[in-house]
């Protein structure tokens, strides 16, 4: 289950004080809860000049303040870190099998889906009408979590989170939209500090309420949808920026040209009218695919290969793929192996809330510091990957071997700081020589690479379609190294789909 920071919901971003202005904003458009890298869209370039809400420091204040309101408040869903207790309660009764194997999954095969869809949809439509799908995603999320009661219920539930979780890059990106790009630092760790602060108070204050107020689940989350409701009415009110990176940029300029065109033929007509007809009467018509393929968009992509022959972009790509997609699957199945360690017998030994925001406390802080760390990252990148890779490995090999709760909690806040620590660092290390809109297709690619290998893992070993595995065996290298093996040798020995899973089940208690 996806805990309360996770993406732009969170899970969310990450600075380093001399980096040139494309980099901040490059670095800033991802900015979601988690750190982690949603698909960002950058602001305009500023050669174009600042946005008209810029042009009055009263106006773009006001639409960052209410802006900043808006991801705080949509922030803060008290029962959230407390879903996957939730569910396996009384109240819903759902078997731990139910929620590890046919549930959670549903979440980021949702996210795979809409991910795409999602950040085209958040340029063409100006970031408005993605945050309002959000906000009535949570709210239908938090409606299913009170009245739903069916397994396939609950599989909606996991898909319309996954469609919230693809939103949050409208929010990731919409601020900067509202200010001209030398206000681009500062509204940045506005907007990222707002959602922390979110995630943060909404950790704390479910706990306080299951710790000292002794309130049910159901109650909780009654409390978060009033909260989800609100942030849907705030999404409603917010401005619509006129412009945005690709599709409306290029409409702008197209109509520039076509009324600057129009100009110069009108006055063409008054001297020589004769000469001007036949002159457009030859003229061919600009071919529409000759425009697309000289685009900016389409000259981006192609730029994209260029990026995977530079060996710094390519090892920290590489870094952003892997270590993201073990980072989220910890987030999905992090409150799974808490409750199989420390089974909840009432609400109050549930301590999901402090732990979350704790880890948010560190994660923040951690990113911080990564923004005042100064080294030849050209010698030392690989190095420092490493070690910092083996240790968020042992503290995977520690949850997963464990029967402490307590060194199990301490485990999880350390690998979520340790991510968030190199997560900026990797922001810098990407955008440095890119373009913003460069910059924001790569960071795009990476995230949904990043996806794309967290649905063939989870199809493989947690889906109820593949292996199967509970969420201990999912954690212990013997089982998942056996898993490999099985996996290995059907895919040499069959060529179909069908056959490789009947192959899979028939030997799954063997491999095991």
């Amino acid at each position: 289950m996806v805990s309360g920071d996770a993406a732009g919901n969170g899970d969310r971003s990450e600075r380093e004080s001399e980096m040139d202005l494309k980099v901040l904003a490059c670095e800033a458009a991802e900015g979601h809860e988690d750190g982690d890298a949603e698909m960002a869209v950058s602001a305009p370039e500023a050669s174009e000049g600042p946005p008209e809400d810029a042009r009055d420091p009263r106006k773009w204040k006001w639409a960052v303040m209410f802006l900043c309101f808006y991801g705080f408040m949509s922030s803060i869903k008290p029962g959230e870190p407390f879903i996957t207790p939730y569910l396996l309660s009384l109240e819903k009764n759902f078997t731990r099998q139910q929620v590890t194997n046919e549930i959670t999954p549903v979440l980021i095969y949702s996210y795979m889906a809409v991910l795409v869809p999602a950040f085209l949809l958040t340029d063409l439509l100006r970031y408005k009408p993605v945050l309002v799908i959000q906000g009535v995603s949570q709210v239908v999320i938090w409606l299913i979590l009170l009245l739903g009661t069916s397994l396939i219920e609950m599989q909606f539930m996991e898909f319309f989170y996954g469609i919230t979780m693809a939103c949050r890059v409208a929010y990731s990106s919409y601020i900067f939209s509202l200010v001209s790009p030398v206000l681009y630092q500062r509204v940045a760790g506005y907007s990222r500090s707002s959602v922390l602060l979110g995630v943060f108070t909404s950790s704390v204050l479910g706990q306080l309420c299951m710790s000292f107020g002794n309130v049910s689940f159901y109650t909780l989350n009654a409390i978060s949808l009033g909260f989800v409701s609100f942030g849907l009415l705030l999404s409603m009110c917010l401005p619509w920026p006129k412009r945005s990176l690709f599709f409306n940029q290029l409409w702008n300029k197209e109509q520039k040209e076509l009324s600057a065109s129009g100009a110069s033929k009108s006055e063409l007509d008054k001297i020589k009218p004769k000469e001007s007809e036949s002159s457009s009467a030859s003229a061919a018509p600009p071919c529409s695919v000759s425009r697309w393929k000289d685009s900016v968009l389409v000259q981006m992509l192609l730029e994209v290969r260029n990026v995977v022959k530079r060996p710094n972009m390519r090892l920290w790509s590489l870094w952003w793929v892997f270590n993201s997609t073990g980072y989220y699957l910890v987030l999905f199945y992090v409150h799974i192996l808490w409750n199989t360690v420390y089974p909840a017998t009432e609400n109050n030994n549930v301590y999901n809330g402090g732990v979350e925001a704790a880890s948010t406390l560190l994660s923040a802080i951690a990113s911080f510091a990564a923004g005042f760390v100064k080294i030849r990252w050209n010698i030392w990148s690989e190095l420092v990957i490493g070690i910092i890779t083996a240790l968020q490995a042992g503290l995977l090999l520690l949850m997963s071997t464990t029967d402490n709760i307590l060194v199990c909690y301490t485990a999880y806040v350390l690998f979520r700081g340790f991510y968030q620590f190199l997560v900026p660092i990797a922001t810098f290390q990407i955008a440095s020589s890119l373009t913003k809109e460069l910059c924001a297709l790569v960071f795009g690619i990476n995230t949904f690479l990043g996806t794309i290998l967290k649905s063939i893992i989870i199809l493989i070993f947690s889906d109820k379609r593949g292996l199967a595995l509970d969420v201990h065996s999912q954690g212990e290298p013997t089982h998942l190294h056996e898993g490999l093996q099985l996996l290995s040798t059907a895919c040499f020995q069959f060529e179909s789909k069908a056959q490789l899973l009947i192959y899979i089940h028939q030997n799954l208690q063997d491999a095991l």
